[in-house]
């Protein structure tokens, strides 16, 4: 629609309205179907132009106010019986013509709310694939209220259910965002299930909120699993570089079995490390914890007691009580470690390895998985 026609729809809504007034004043009759669709497409059309609903029925009624004492029906009535008649069937058009045209406005504004979302949603999969663009991308963003020239940092949230775009986890926190910063250059979304805030570096509050509002929601609310967040990065590919930390410190967390449940990517770099050469990593669990296969009961219980001992800071009531063994067990299950590994947990370097190839083998899901 170009410029011209958007400012002759006021116009013309009246004109038609007027039009089927005068004839409903004639004769009486109800609008026909084909009159409240084109009623309805004049609904869409003022939508289109910018015009509110209120502004559009606001003006319908001011055109038949003004028009009431010049419709032929009225200047023809020979009675008081008559004009009631004929005011009746005005204000019952009038109803049906408001009614159509309310009825085209909101169709074309969910019309328009689908498109945002659909933009929305291309633009969080581009974003946080990198697969387009840089430069459109930062373009792109500015739409979304991101401006990508400075550092972001992505938090994700995970829970025991996918979360949607008309998930009322998100529209929760969305609203509890905007309710205590106001309109920031944050996005919030859902993406393969999880929650995601982008927000700039120097509104770390923001990521704290988000990270309390999904881990204790409250009342009616089921609070997620887990809460990731990356590294600070600059631009586009910054974004995509922070989002797939937090999510790689998510997956070390469940694959450690790690109790926190907000993390942070910079306090999990060790793991990519570790696992970096993962031939390496295979070869320091299979020479360290390789013989504690030969314990009664297999390599798991022993491999558990040196994580927990590690968990525990090496204090062995400690130790016992998450393992709920008695010191005594604990200290024989120690001896035996010792024993089969030759790597005695007292000694500060071998204690250091024995806890590595202990990672490493969660990370590789070793006993379970053969190496």
């Amino acid at each position: 629609m170009n410029e011209t026609d958007e400012c002759d729809i006021p116009t013309e809504l009246a004109e038609v309205c007027l039009a089927l007034l005068a004839e409903t004043s004639r004769t009486g009759r109800l609008l026909r179907r084909d009159e409240l669709e084109g009623l309805r497409r004049l609904g869409e059309q003022c939508a289109e132009a910018g015009y509110g609903l209120r502004e559009v029925v606001s003006h319908c009624l001011a055109a038949a106010r003004r028009a009431w004492r010049t419709l032929p029906g009225t200047t023809g009535a020979t009675s008081v019986g008559e004009l009631r008649r004929i005011g009746d069937a005005v204000l019952a058009a009038t109803d049906a013509a408001l009614a159509a045209l309310g009825e085209g406005h909101e169709r074309s504004q969910r019309l328009a709310v689908r498109q945002e979302e659909a933009a929305r949603r291309e633009f969080i999969d581009d974003l946080l694939h990198g697969r387009s663009d840089l430069g459109l991308l930062a373009e792109r963003a500015e739409r979304f209220g991101l401006r990508l020239a400075g550092a972001y940092t992505v938090a994700v949230a995970v829970g025991d259910e996918r979360f949607v775009d008309v998930h009322p986890m998100l529209h929760r926190v969305e609203r509890e965002l905007a309710g205590r910063f106001g309109e920031r250059d944050v996005l919030l979304a859902s993406k393969d299930g999880r929650l995601v805030c982008i927000a700039p570096d120097s509104e770390r509050a923001v990521l704290e909120a988000f990270a309390e509002l999904t881990l204790r929601p409250g009342p009616g609310y089921r609070p997620v699993l887990r809460v990731a967040t990356g590294r600070r990065h600059s631009g586009a590919s910054g974004v995509l570089r922070s989002y797939d930390e937090a999510l790689d410190a998510l997956d070390y967390a469940q694959r450690l079995g790690l109790p926190a449940c907000q993390l942070k990517a910079e306090e999990l770099l060790v793991f990519p490390v570790l696992m970096r050469d993962r031939a390496a990593m295979a070869d320091l669990v299979r020479s360290v914890l390789g013989p504690l296969t030969e314990a009664r009961g297999g390599a798991r219980p022993l491999l558990d007691t040196i994580a927990v001992q590690a968990e525990a800071a090496y204090v062995n009531a400690e130790a016992a009580r998450r393992l709920g063994l008695s010191v005594r067990t604990l200290g024989y299950r120690l001896e035996r470690i010792k024993a089969l590994t030759g790597y005695d947990p007292a000694d500060a370097l071998q204690r250091f390895t024995l806890e590595t190839a202990a990672m490493g083998a969660r990370l590789l899901n070793w006993p379970e998985q053969p190496l």
